[in-house]
Order: C-alpha cells, then structure tokens, then sequence
C-alpha cells in the first residue's frame, strides 16, 4: 500500500486518535489553530523555514510544491506580521496545495476561509512583512518540541495537527484503527450501564488514593 493510501484511510481518524495511536508523540503545541473549526487537512509536509517578518521564501516556496503537499512554515513563531495572505492562498491553490500550517500569522483571514483553503496558525496580524531574507526549503524544522521532516505525513483538524513520519504510516493507521474499535467497544459498554473506571481499569489506582 502506498504512502499516499496509508495517509488517505488514515485522515479518515481524528488527530487526537492519531496522536495517542502513534504513542502520544507528534502533536503541534495547542496554540496552532486552525482559522475555523470545520478546516481539515492532511498530506506530505513541504518545509519552509522563514525569518520573522519576512516572506520571501513562501513566495519561492510555491515555486517548487506539489500538488497534495501542505505547506509547514516555521516564522519562529512571530505573531506581529502576517507572512501569508490572500494572494498566496490564490497561488498554493492553483498549485493543488493542501493546505498552511505556520508557526506565526496570517492575515485576510476572511478571504481564506471564503476561499476554503485550510490554514493552522499561531495568530493573526495586519501587519505586512518584508520580501528580503533568505531561509530554508525541505528542511528539517521543528516546532515546539515536535521536529518535522520534509515528506513526514501533517494531520490536522479542531483539536490540533500531529505529524507522522512516513516510515511509520502503516503502524500508525494500524494502532489507530485498533484505538476507534476499542473506544467503539467502549461506547457500548457505557450504553449498557458499565463505568469508565471499570472499563478502564481504575479501580487499584483509586484505592491507592483513597478514593473509594
């Protein structure tokens, strides 16, 4: 199976079931959000790293994407500029971009939500940035404490994005499907009258506390 049908089937899942299968590893900090919450994304990471307040090399950066890669941009999380607008958004489009996660702002958000392009971010910002300063495309960078490599598989939604490297696509769906069946099977054991301390096996470690 290949890489692009592994990360398919598993888009299908959530990011927080992603992230707990994988090992609770992975996860971007909470303060990258998505512009709105029904924004989705999922796909190849194309690496950029950018200096704060300068854009230049998302320009060039969308020179050389693929369509189905999603942008992940490290603005060393910079908040007082908005590196991505509108007019870029009209470019990653008419590339078959999958979509911007940025470790910064954007702005003319309005514009992208009504454009439908999926965007996570740090901020939001008025303010315009430079064109001037080199930086670094397909690249390893990290964000947070979470370091992302070119062609490591982006998963975002609501709750937050957690990257996966494409080495380990197929476990990861693996333990992820075995995750949904297993709270399913929980769901129906709530429905029937079972608590979650039970089902859980909370119960030694309850006593331990004295909470009886």
């Amino acid at each position: 199976m290949t890489n692009k049908h592994l990360a398919s089937q598993l888009s299908q899942f959530g990011s927080a079931s992603i992230y707990e299968a994988q090992g609770a590893i992975g996860a971007l900090d909470s303060g990258i959000k998505p512009l709105c919450p029904s924004m989705r994304l999922s796909g190849p990471a194309f690496t950029v790293e950018i200096r704060p307040g300068d854009n230049l090399m998302l320009h060039y950066a969308l020179l050389h994407t693929r369509p189905g890669d999603v942008l992940v941009v490290d603005a060393k999380g910079f908040i007082e500029a908005g590196p991505w607008g509108d007019i870029l958004t009209e470019q990653a489009i008419s590339k078959g971009v999958a979509g911007l996660i940025i470790n910064g702002s954007v702005r003319d958000a309005q514009a992208i939500k009504t454009l439908g392009f999926p965007v996570f971010c740090r901020g939001l910002s008025i303010k315009s940035t430079a064109k001037k300063q080199p930086g670094k495309v397909n690249a390893s960078i990290c964000i947070g404490d979470t370091a992302i490599q070119p062609g490591d598989y982006m998963f975002g939604d609501e709750d937050g994005v957690v990257a996966v490297p494409q080495q380990h696509l197929a476990a990861v769906l693996e333990a992820t499907v075995k995750r949904e069946n297993a709270e399913a099977s929980y769901r129906e054991e709530i429905k029937k009258g079972r608590s979650t301390v039970e089902l859980l096996g909370l119960q030694d470690t309850l006593r331990h506390l004295n909470l009886t």
